[in-house]
C-alpha cells in the first residue's frame, strides 16, 4: 500500500506507458569510429514503434458456465474491450465496442451467459460496475456521478454478487449485495471507519476487514454480518504487516499473509470458532497472495521470487503440489479454474514474450495457446532476456536491479543508457515483458531497472528503508546505479538518463534538481513535483490509507518545511539538464498542476523542456493512438540527447 500505485502491500511492475517508443533513426557514427562493433551492432533487426505497436496486449480470465468459452480484456481495437474466444481455440470475439473508456472485464456470470465489466471515463478513475446482458445491452449497475465502484466477489451458487462503491460517503467503500437475476441490492457493510473489505466468507456470514496503519504496518478484523461485531484478530508488537486473502471452501479458517516475526510474507490461518492461527505455507521470500478455486479443490498461491512470479498449484485437501503444463518463453501468471475445476485457464509471460493466453485440460493433458499477442513482424530473438543483477550503493546496502543489455554493446562500441525508476514509493520492477523497455534496448541503449530501497520483493527491512528519505537516500541509489552502470566498461558514462512514472517520475525530477550534475537528460512520466499538493489532493476514497501516506512521506501541515526541502518544484532553479514531461490531464493521483507548475518552473531556466499532454488519459496511458504518440516523442529526445 504505497501513494502512487494500487494501495496494496505488493505492487507489481511500476505503470509508466504500456508498450513502446518511436523509431527515429540513431545517428550517424562519428569519423573516427571503428567500424567493426558497428557492424556487430547491426547484426540483430531494429522494429519501428508501429510494429511494436501492433502487439496485443491481454489480461484477466474467466470460464462460461458450460466451459466452452474463455472471456478475457485486449486492446486488439486499440482500446481495452472485453473479448471471449472458445477454450479450444479460434479468432477472439469482441462483446464490448469503446472507442473512447477502456473497458475491462470482470467475469462471466454463474448460471448464464451474461458479462459483469468495468471502465472509467478518460482514465479518471472513476470506474463504475456494469453488465452486458445476453442481447449486447449494457447496463450500469453503479450510475451517478463522483463514484468509484468494484467488484468484490459471487455467492457460491451464483445468485448474487458483491459490490464495493463509495456513493453514500466519498471517503469509504460500503459493501452491497446484488441479486443477479433483478439487480435489486441490500448493503452488507457500512463502511464508517476506513476498514476495507478484504474476502467474503462463502456463507456470507463473515467479512475480512483490513486496516492500515502505516505503509508497512497494517491489522485484519473480522466482521461478523448477523451480529455486526468487529473483531481485531492480528494484534502484534513492533512493525508486521497484515492481509486477509480467502476464507476457505468451508467458512472455517481465514488465510492472510504475514511478515510478523521475519522479513518475508508467509500464508498463516485463522480458525474462526476458536481463534487459533496456525502456519500455512511459506517461502524463502514473499508469497504475494493465495487463494481458492471456484468449487475449491484448489488453493493457487503467487511467491515474488527475487523479482519473477512463481505460481504454485496446491490440491486444497492436504496442501499437496499440482503438476502444471510444462511451458516455455516464461512464467506461468494469472490461472484461472473452470467450474469443474477440469480446465485452467492461464497466461505465460517472459521478458521476451508479453502476456498470452492458454488453457491446460486436466483430463486429457493437453494445453492449448489461445493467443499470440507478440507482433508477428517481431522476431523474439531480436529482443533480450533480462539479467538481475545487484550493486553495493554510497552506505553498502544492496541494491538488486533487473538489467537489460542491448545487442552489440562492447567496450569498443559504447552505448548511451537510461536509469528507469518504478511507480510507487513501494513498487518494484520484476522480470516479464516490457515493450517500453524492449523497444530502447532493441534500439542500443541499456536499462536498468532500479530497484532502490523502498521497493517491494525484498524484505521488511529494505521496504521501509525510505521511509522520511524521499529524495535523498532512495534518489543517492539511482545516482550510484549510474556509476555502477559507468563502470561496466561498455557503456558510455557521458550519456546516461532517468527516467520513471508515477514516483518514479518524482525521482527524475529529484534526480534534475537535487543532484544536477548526475544525469544528462530526464523524463517525467506523472510525476509528484510538490508533495505538499499532491498529500493535499489525494482522492478523497484514499481516506484510510491517509494516516499512513502521511506517516512514510510527510504531513502536509507538520512537515510542510521537510516537504519543501523534498519536493522538486520549491528547488527548479537547480534544474540545467533537458527534460521531457508526460502527464494524462485526468489524472486524480498526480494531478496536471503538478506538471504545468514544473514545467514553466524549468522554462524560466531558459532550459530544453518538452512537454505533452493527453486530454483523455489518466494515471497511465491505455490508448494505443496516445503510447504511440508518447513512445515517439520519448524516442526523439533520448535520441537527441543521448546519441547525438
Amino acid at each position: 500500500m504505497r501513494l502512487l500505485h494500487n494501495v496494496v502491500r505488493v505492487s507489481a511492475l511500476a505503470v509508466c506507458m504500456a508498450t513502446a517508443f518511436s523509431a527515429a533513426h540513431a545517428a550517424a557514427p562519428a569519423a573516427n569510429t571503428v567500424k567493426a562493433p558497428q557492424k556487430a551492432q547491426k547484426q540483430h533487426k531494429r522494429y519501428t514503434i508501429e510494429q511494436f505497436m501492433a502487439t496485443t496486449s491481454v489480461s484477466g480470465a474467466s470460464f462460461s458456465r458450460d466451459e466452452k468459452q474463455v472471456l478475457f480484456s485486449s486492446n486488439a481495437s486499440g482500446i481495452f474491450n472485453a473479448y471471449v474466444l472458445p477454450v479450444g481455440g479460434g479468432t477472439p470475439r469482441a462483446l464490448t465496442n469503446s472507442t473512447t473508456d477502456s473497458t475491462y472485464a470482470v467475469g462471466f456470470f454463474y448460471n448464464d451467459d451474461r458479462i459483469l465489466f468495468t471502465r472509467d471515463q478518460g482514465g479518471n478513475e472513476q470506474n463504475h460496475l456494469f453488465v452486458r446482458e445476453l442481447d449486447g445491452s449494457e447496463r450500469d449497475l453503479t450510475p451517478g456521478a463522483k463514484l468509484k465502484a468494484g467488484f468484490a466477489g459471487w455467492q457460491p451458487d451464483g445468485n448474487a454478487f458483491y459490490v464495493v462503491t463509495n456513493e453514500r460517503d466519498p471517503k469509504y467503500f460500503d459493501l452491497y449485495k446484488y441479486d443477479a437475476k433483478t439487480y435489486a441490492r441490500s448493503m452488507v457493510y457500512q463502511n464508517e471507519t476506513g476498514q476495507t473489505v478484504s474476502a467474503i466468507s462463502r456463507d456470507g456470514r463473515w467479512l475480512a476487514l483490513g486496516k492500515p496503519n502505516t505503509t508497512a504496518d497494517s491489522d485484519i478484523y473480522l466482521y461478523s454480518v448477523e451480529t455486526r461485531e468487529i473483531k481485531h484478530i492480528s494484534p502484534h508488537q513492533g512493525t508486521a504487516s497484515y492481509s486477509a486473502q480467502d476464507f476457505d471452501p468451508d467458512s472455517k479458517r481465514l488465510l492472510f499473509t504475514t511478515n510478523d516475526g521475519g522479513e518475508f510474507t508467509r500464508v498463516r490461518a485463522y480458525d474462526l470458532a476458536t481463534g487459533a492461527v496456525t502456519d500455512v505455507e511459506k517461502a524463502d521470500w514473499d508469497i504475494l497472495g493465495t487463494g481458492y478455486s471456484r468449487n475449491g479443490r484448489h488453493r493457487i498461491s503467487y511467491v515474488n521470487e527475487d523479482g519473477s512470479i512463481r505460481l504454485r498449484v496446491l490440491d486444497a485437501a492436504g496442501d499437496k503440489p499440482v503438476a502444471l503444463p510444462k511451458t516455455s518463453g516464461g512464467e506461468i501468471r494469472g490461472a484461472v479454474f473452470s467450474p469443474s475445476a477440469s480446465l485452467m485457464a492461464f497466461y505465460v509471460n517472459g521478458d521476451r514474450s508479453p502476456n498470452d493466453l492458454y488453457v491446460h485440460d486436466f483430463r486429457t493433458k493437453k494445453t492449448t495457446q489461445l493467443t499470440r499477442s507478440l507482433s508477428p513482424e517481431i522476431d523474439p530473438n531480436d529482443l533480450v532476456e533480462a539479467e538481475v543483477v545487484r550493486f553495493k550503493s554510497f552506505d553498502g546496502m544492496v541494491i538488486p536491479s533487473i538489467f537489460y543489455k542491448p545487442k552489440g554493446a562492447s567496450n569498443l562500441n559504447k552505448v548511451p543508457a537510461v536509469v528507469y525508476v518504478h511507480g510507487g514509493p513501494g513498487g518494484q520492477t520484476m522480470r516479464g515483458y516490457s515493450a517500453q523497455i524492449q523497444y530502447l534496448v532493441n534500439h542500443g541503449y541499456a536499462v536498468l531497472g532500479i530497484n532502490n530501497r523502498g521497493s517491494s520483493g525484498y524484505g521488511k527491512t529494505f521496504f521501509t528503508a525510505d521511509d522520511r528519505k524521499h529524495g535523498m537516500e532512495p534518489l543517492w541509489d539511482c545516482v550510484e546505479a549510474k556509476t555502477w552502470l559507468a563502470s561496466l566498461g561498455w557503456v558510455d558514462p557521458e550519456r546516461i538518463g532517468i527516467m520513471g512514472g508515477s514516483y518514479g517520475g518524482y525521482m527524475t525530477l529529484a534526480a534534475m534538481a537535487f543532484r544536477p550534475e548526475a544525469f544528462k537528460v530526464g523524463i517525467d512520466i506523472f510525476g509528484v513535483s510538490n508533495w505538499i499538493r499532491t498529500l493535499e489532493s489525494i482522492p478523497p476514497y484514499w481516506e484510510a490509507q491517509r494516516k499512513a501516506l502521511y506517516d512514510e512521506i510527510g504531513d502536509p501541515v507538520k512537515d510542510k518545511e521537510f516537504l519543501t526541502a523534498t519536493s522538486p518544484l520549491f528547488h527548479a532553479a537547480n534544474i540545467r539538464k533537458p527534460l521531457m514531461v508526460i502527464q494524462g490531464a485526468n489524472d486524480p493521483r498526480v494531478i496536471k498542476p503538478e506538471s504545468d507548475e514544473i514545467v514553466e518552473a524549468v522554462r524560466k531556466n531558459k532550459v530544453e523542456v518538452e512537454y505533452v499532454v493527453f486530454p483523455d488519459e489518466g494515471h497511465g496511458f491505455s490508448k494505443k493512438k496516445n503510447q504511440a504518440v508518447a513512445s515517439a516523442k520519448i524516442r526523439e529526445f533520448l535520441d537527441k540527447h543521448l546519441k547525438q
